[in-house]
């Protein structure tokens, strides 16, 4: 069989991906020895773009039938590897929150790039003021954008980061031919299996600066909802898999409320819009939510969700 070669990318992103890459484990070492061949991944492979001695006037990625890419596209280094990946790559996938959505960095789009650069070196408490940066540094887009905002995108494997489980799936659906992988549209509370009784009247929300109601010898479906319990939990509006293709959601299993990580539950679906309506079926009242952009969107700020306030 003729290995399937594979381009990797990260823009705007921590590395989390790469790791979850690397996480498959076995499965990825059987593909890796058998069927994959990776011709370009900055993380782990020394590859330059500019020839291995800079002697290419171009960027330049080698042409691959898969290409990967995390993180989102903030600034034009990001813009011009992306267009180079999209044009090199028969099949692109947009590999972690950041790429389907844009992630925690495209909070961001709140702020003016002047606010932006004063916070980062001159107000920021752990940093010691300083001129900004002339030399060597890429222009800043306008915004922070999902890679589906400047090319086609043929797979989106959303997750803060991914679950191994599902860039396995994802991966040998492609080696078998198969160009349609779509993660399940549902959200966290589907796969949730605590207890939930509809109770009305909940007035009070709360954040994570008190323990919920829980018997840590009882199994999880002995818990209560946190969202119940009057704890911002964006299970209703988040997309299921952070839990892999069986298990239970992460952060629901660790007692904790839903963060958000993995979206939207399906494209195009607001979260910020849509978690106003979760709140008043148990019985919240919205008006008391605070920081409702930050918090709802902070994972999904792309695709023009959060935006800079008009100055009045």
């Amino acid at each position: 069989m003729t290995k399937v070669t594979v381009a990797e990318e990260w823009l705007n992103a921590c590395a989390g991906c790469e790791i979850a890459i690397l996480n498959v484990g076995d499965v990825l070492v059987d593909l890796l020895v058998n069927n994959l061949d990776f011709v370009h991944i900055p993380v782990i492979l020394d590859k330059k773009y500019f020839g291995q001695t800079g002697e290419e006037e171009h960027l330049s990625i080698p042409e691959a039938v898969v290409g990967i890419v995390s993180g989102g596209v903030r600034n034009e280094e990001h813009k011009e590897v992306l267009l180079e990946m999209r044009k090199k790559c028969q099949i692109l996938i947009a590999l972690g929150t950041c790429a389907t959505d844009g992630g925690i960095p495209a909070m961001i789009n709140m702020y003016s790039d002047e606010e932006l650069k004063k916070f980062t070196y001159k107000d920021s408490p752990t940093t010691d003021p300083a001129d900004y940066p002339t030399e060597h540094i890429p222009p800043l887009l306008d915004q922070c954008y999902a890679l589906d905002e400047l090319v086609k995108v043929d797979l989106y494997l959303p997750g803060c980061p991914p679950h191994p489980d599902w860039i396995a799936g994802a991966v040998l659906a492609l080696l078998e031919g198969k160009t349609e992988y779509r993660m399940p549209e549902k959200s966290v509370c589907d796969a949730c299996p605590t207890i939930r009784e509809s109770k009305k009247g909940l007035a009070d929300i709360k954040r994570m600066l008190s323990a919920p109601e829980f018997d840590p010898e009882k199994p999880l479906d002995e818990m209560r909802c946190l969202l119940e319990q009057g704890f911002l939990c964006l299970g209703p509006v988040t997309g299921v898999g952070c839990g892999g293709k069986e298990g239970a959601p992460r952060c629901i299993s660790a007692r904790v409320p839903c963060r958000g990580c993995y979206g939207p539950v399906r494209k195009g679906a607001k979260p910020l819009v849509d978690y106003m309506g979760a709140l008043a079926s148990v019985g919240f009242d919205p008006n008391k939510m605070p920081d409702r952009r930050g918090y709802l969107a902070r994972f999904s700020g792309a695709h023009g969700t959060l935006k800079r306030p008009v100055r009045r």
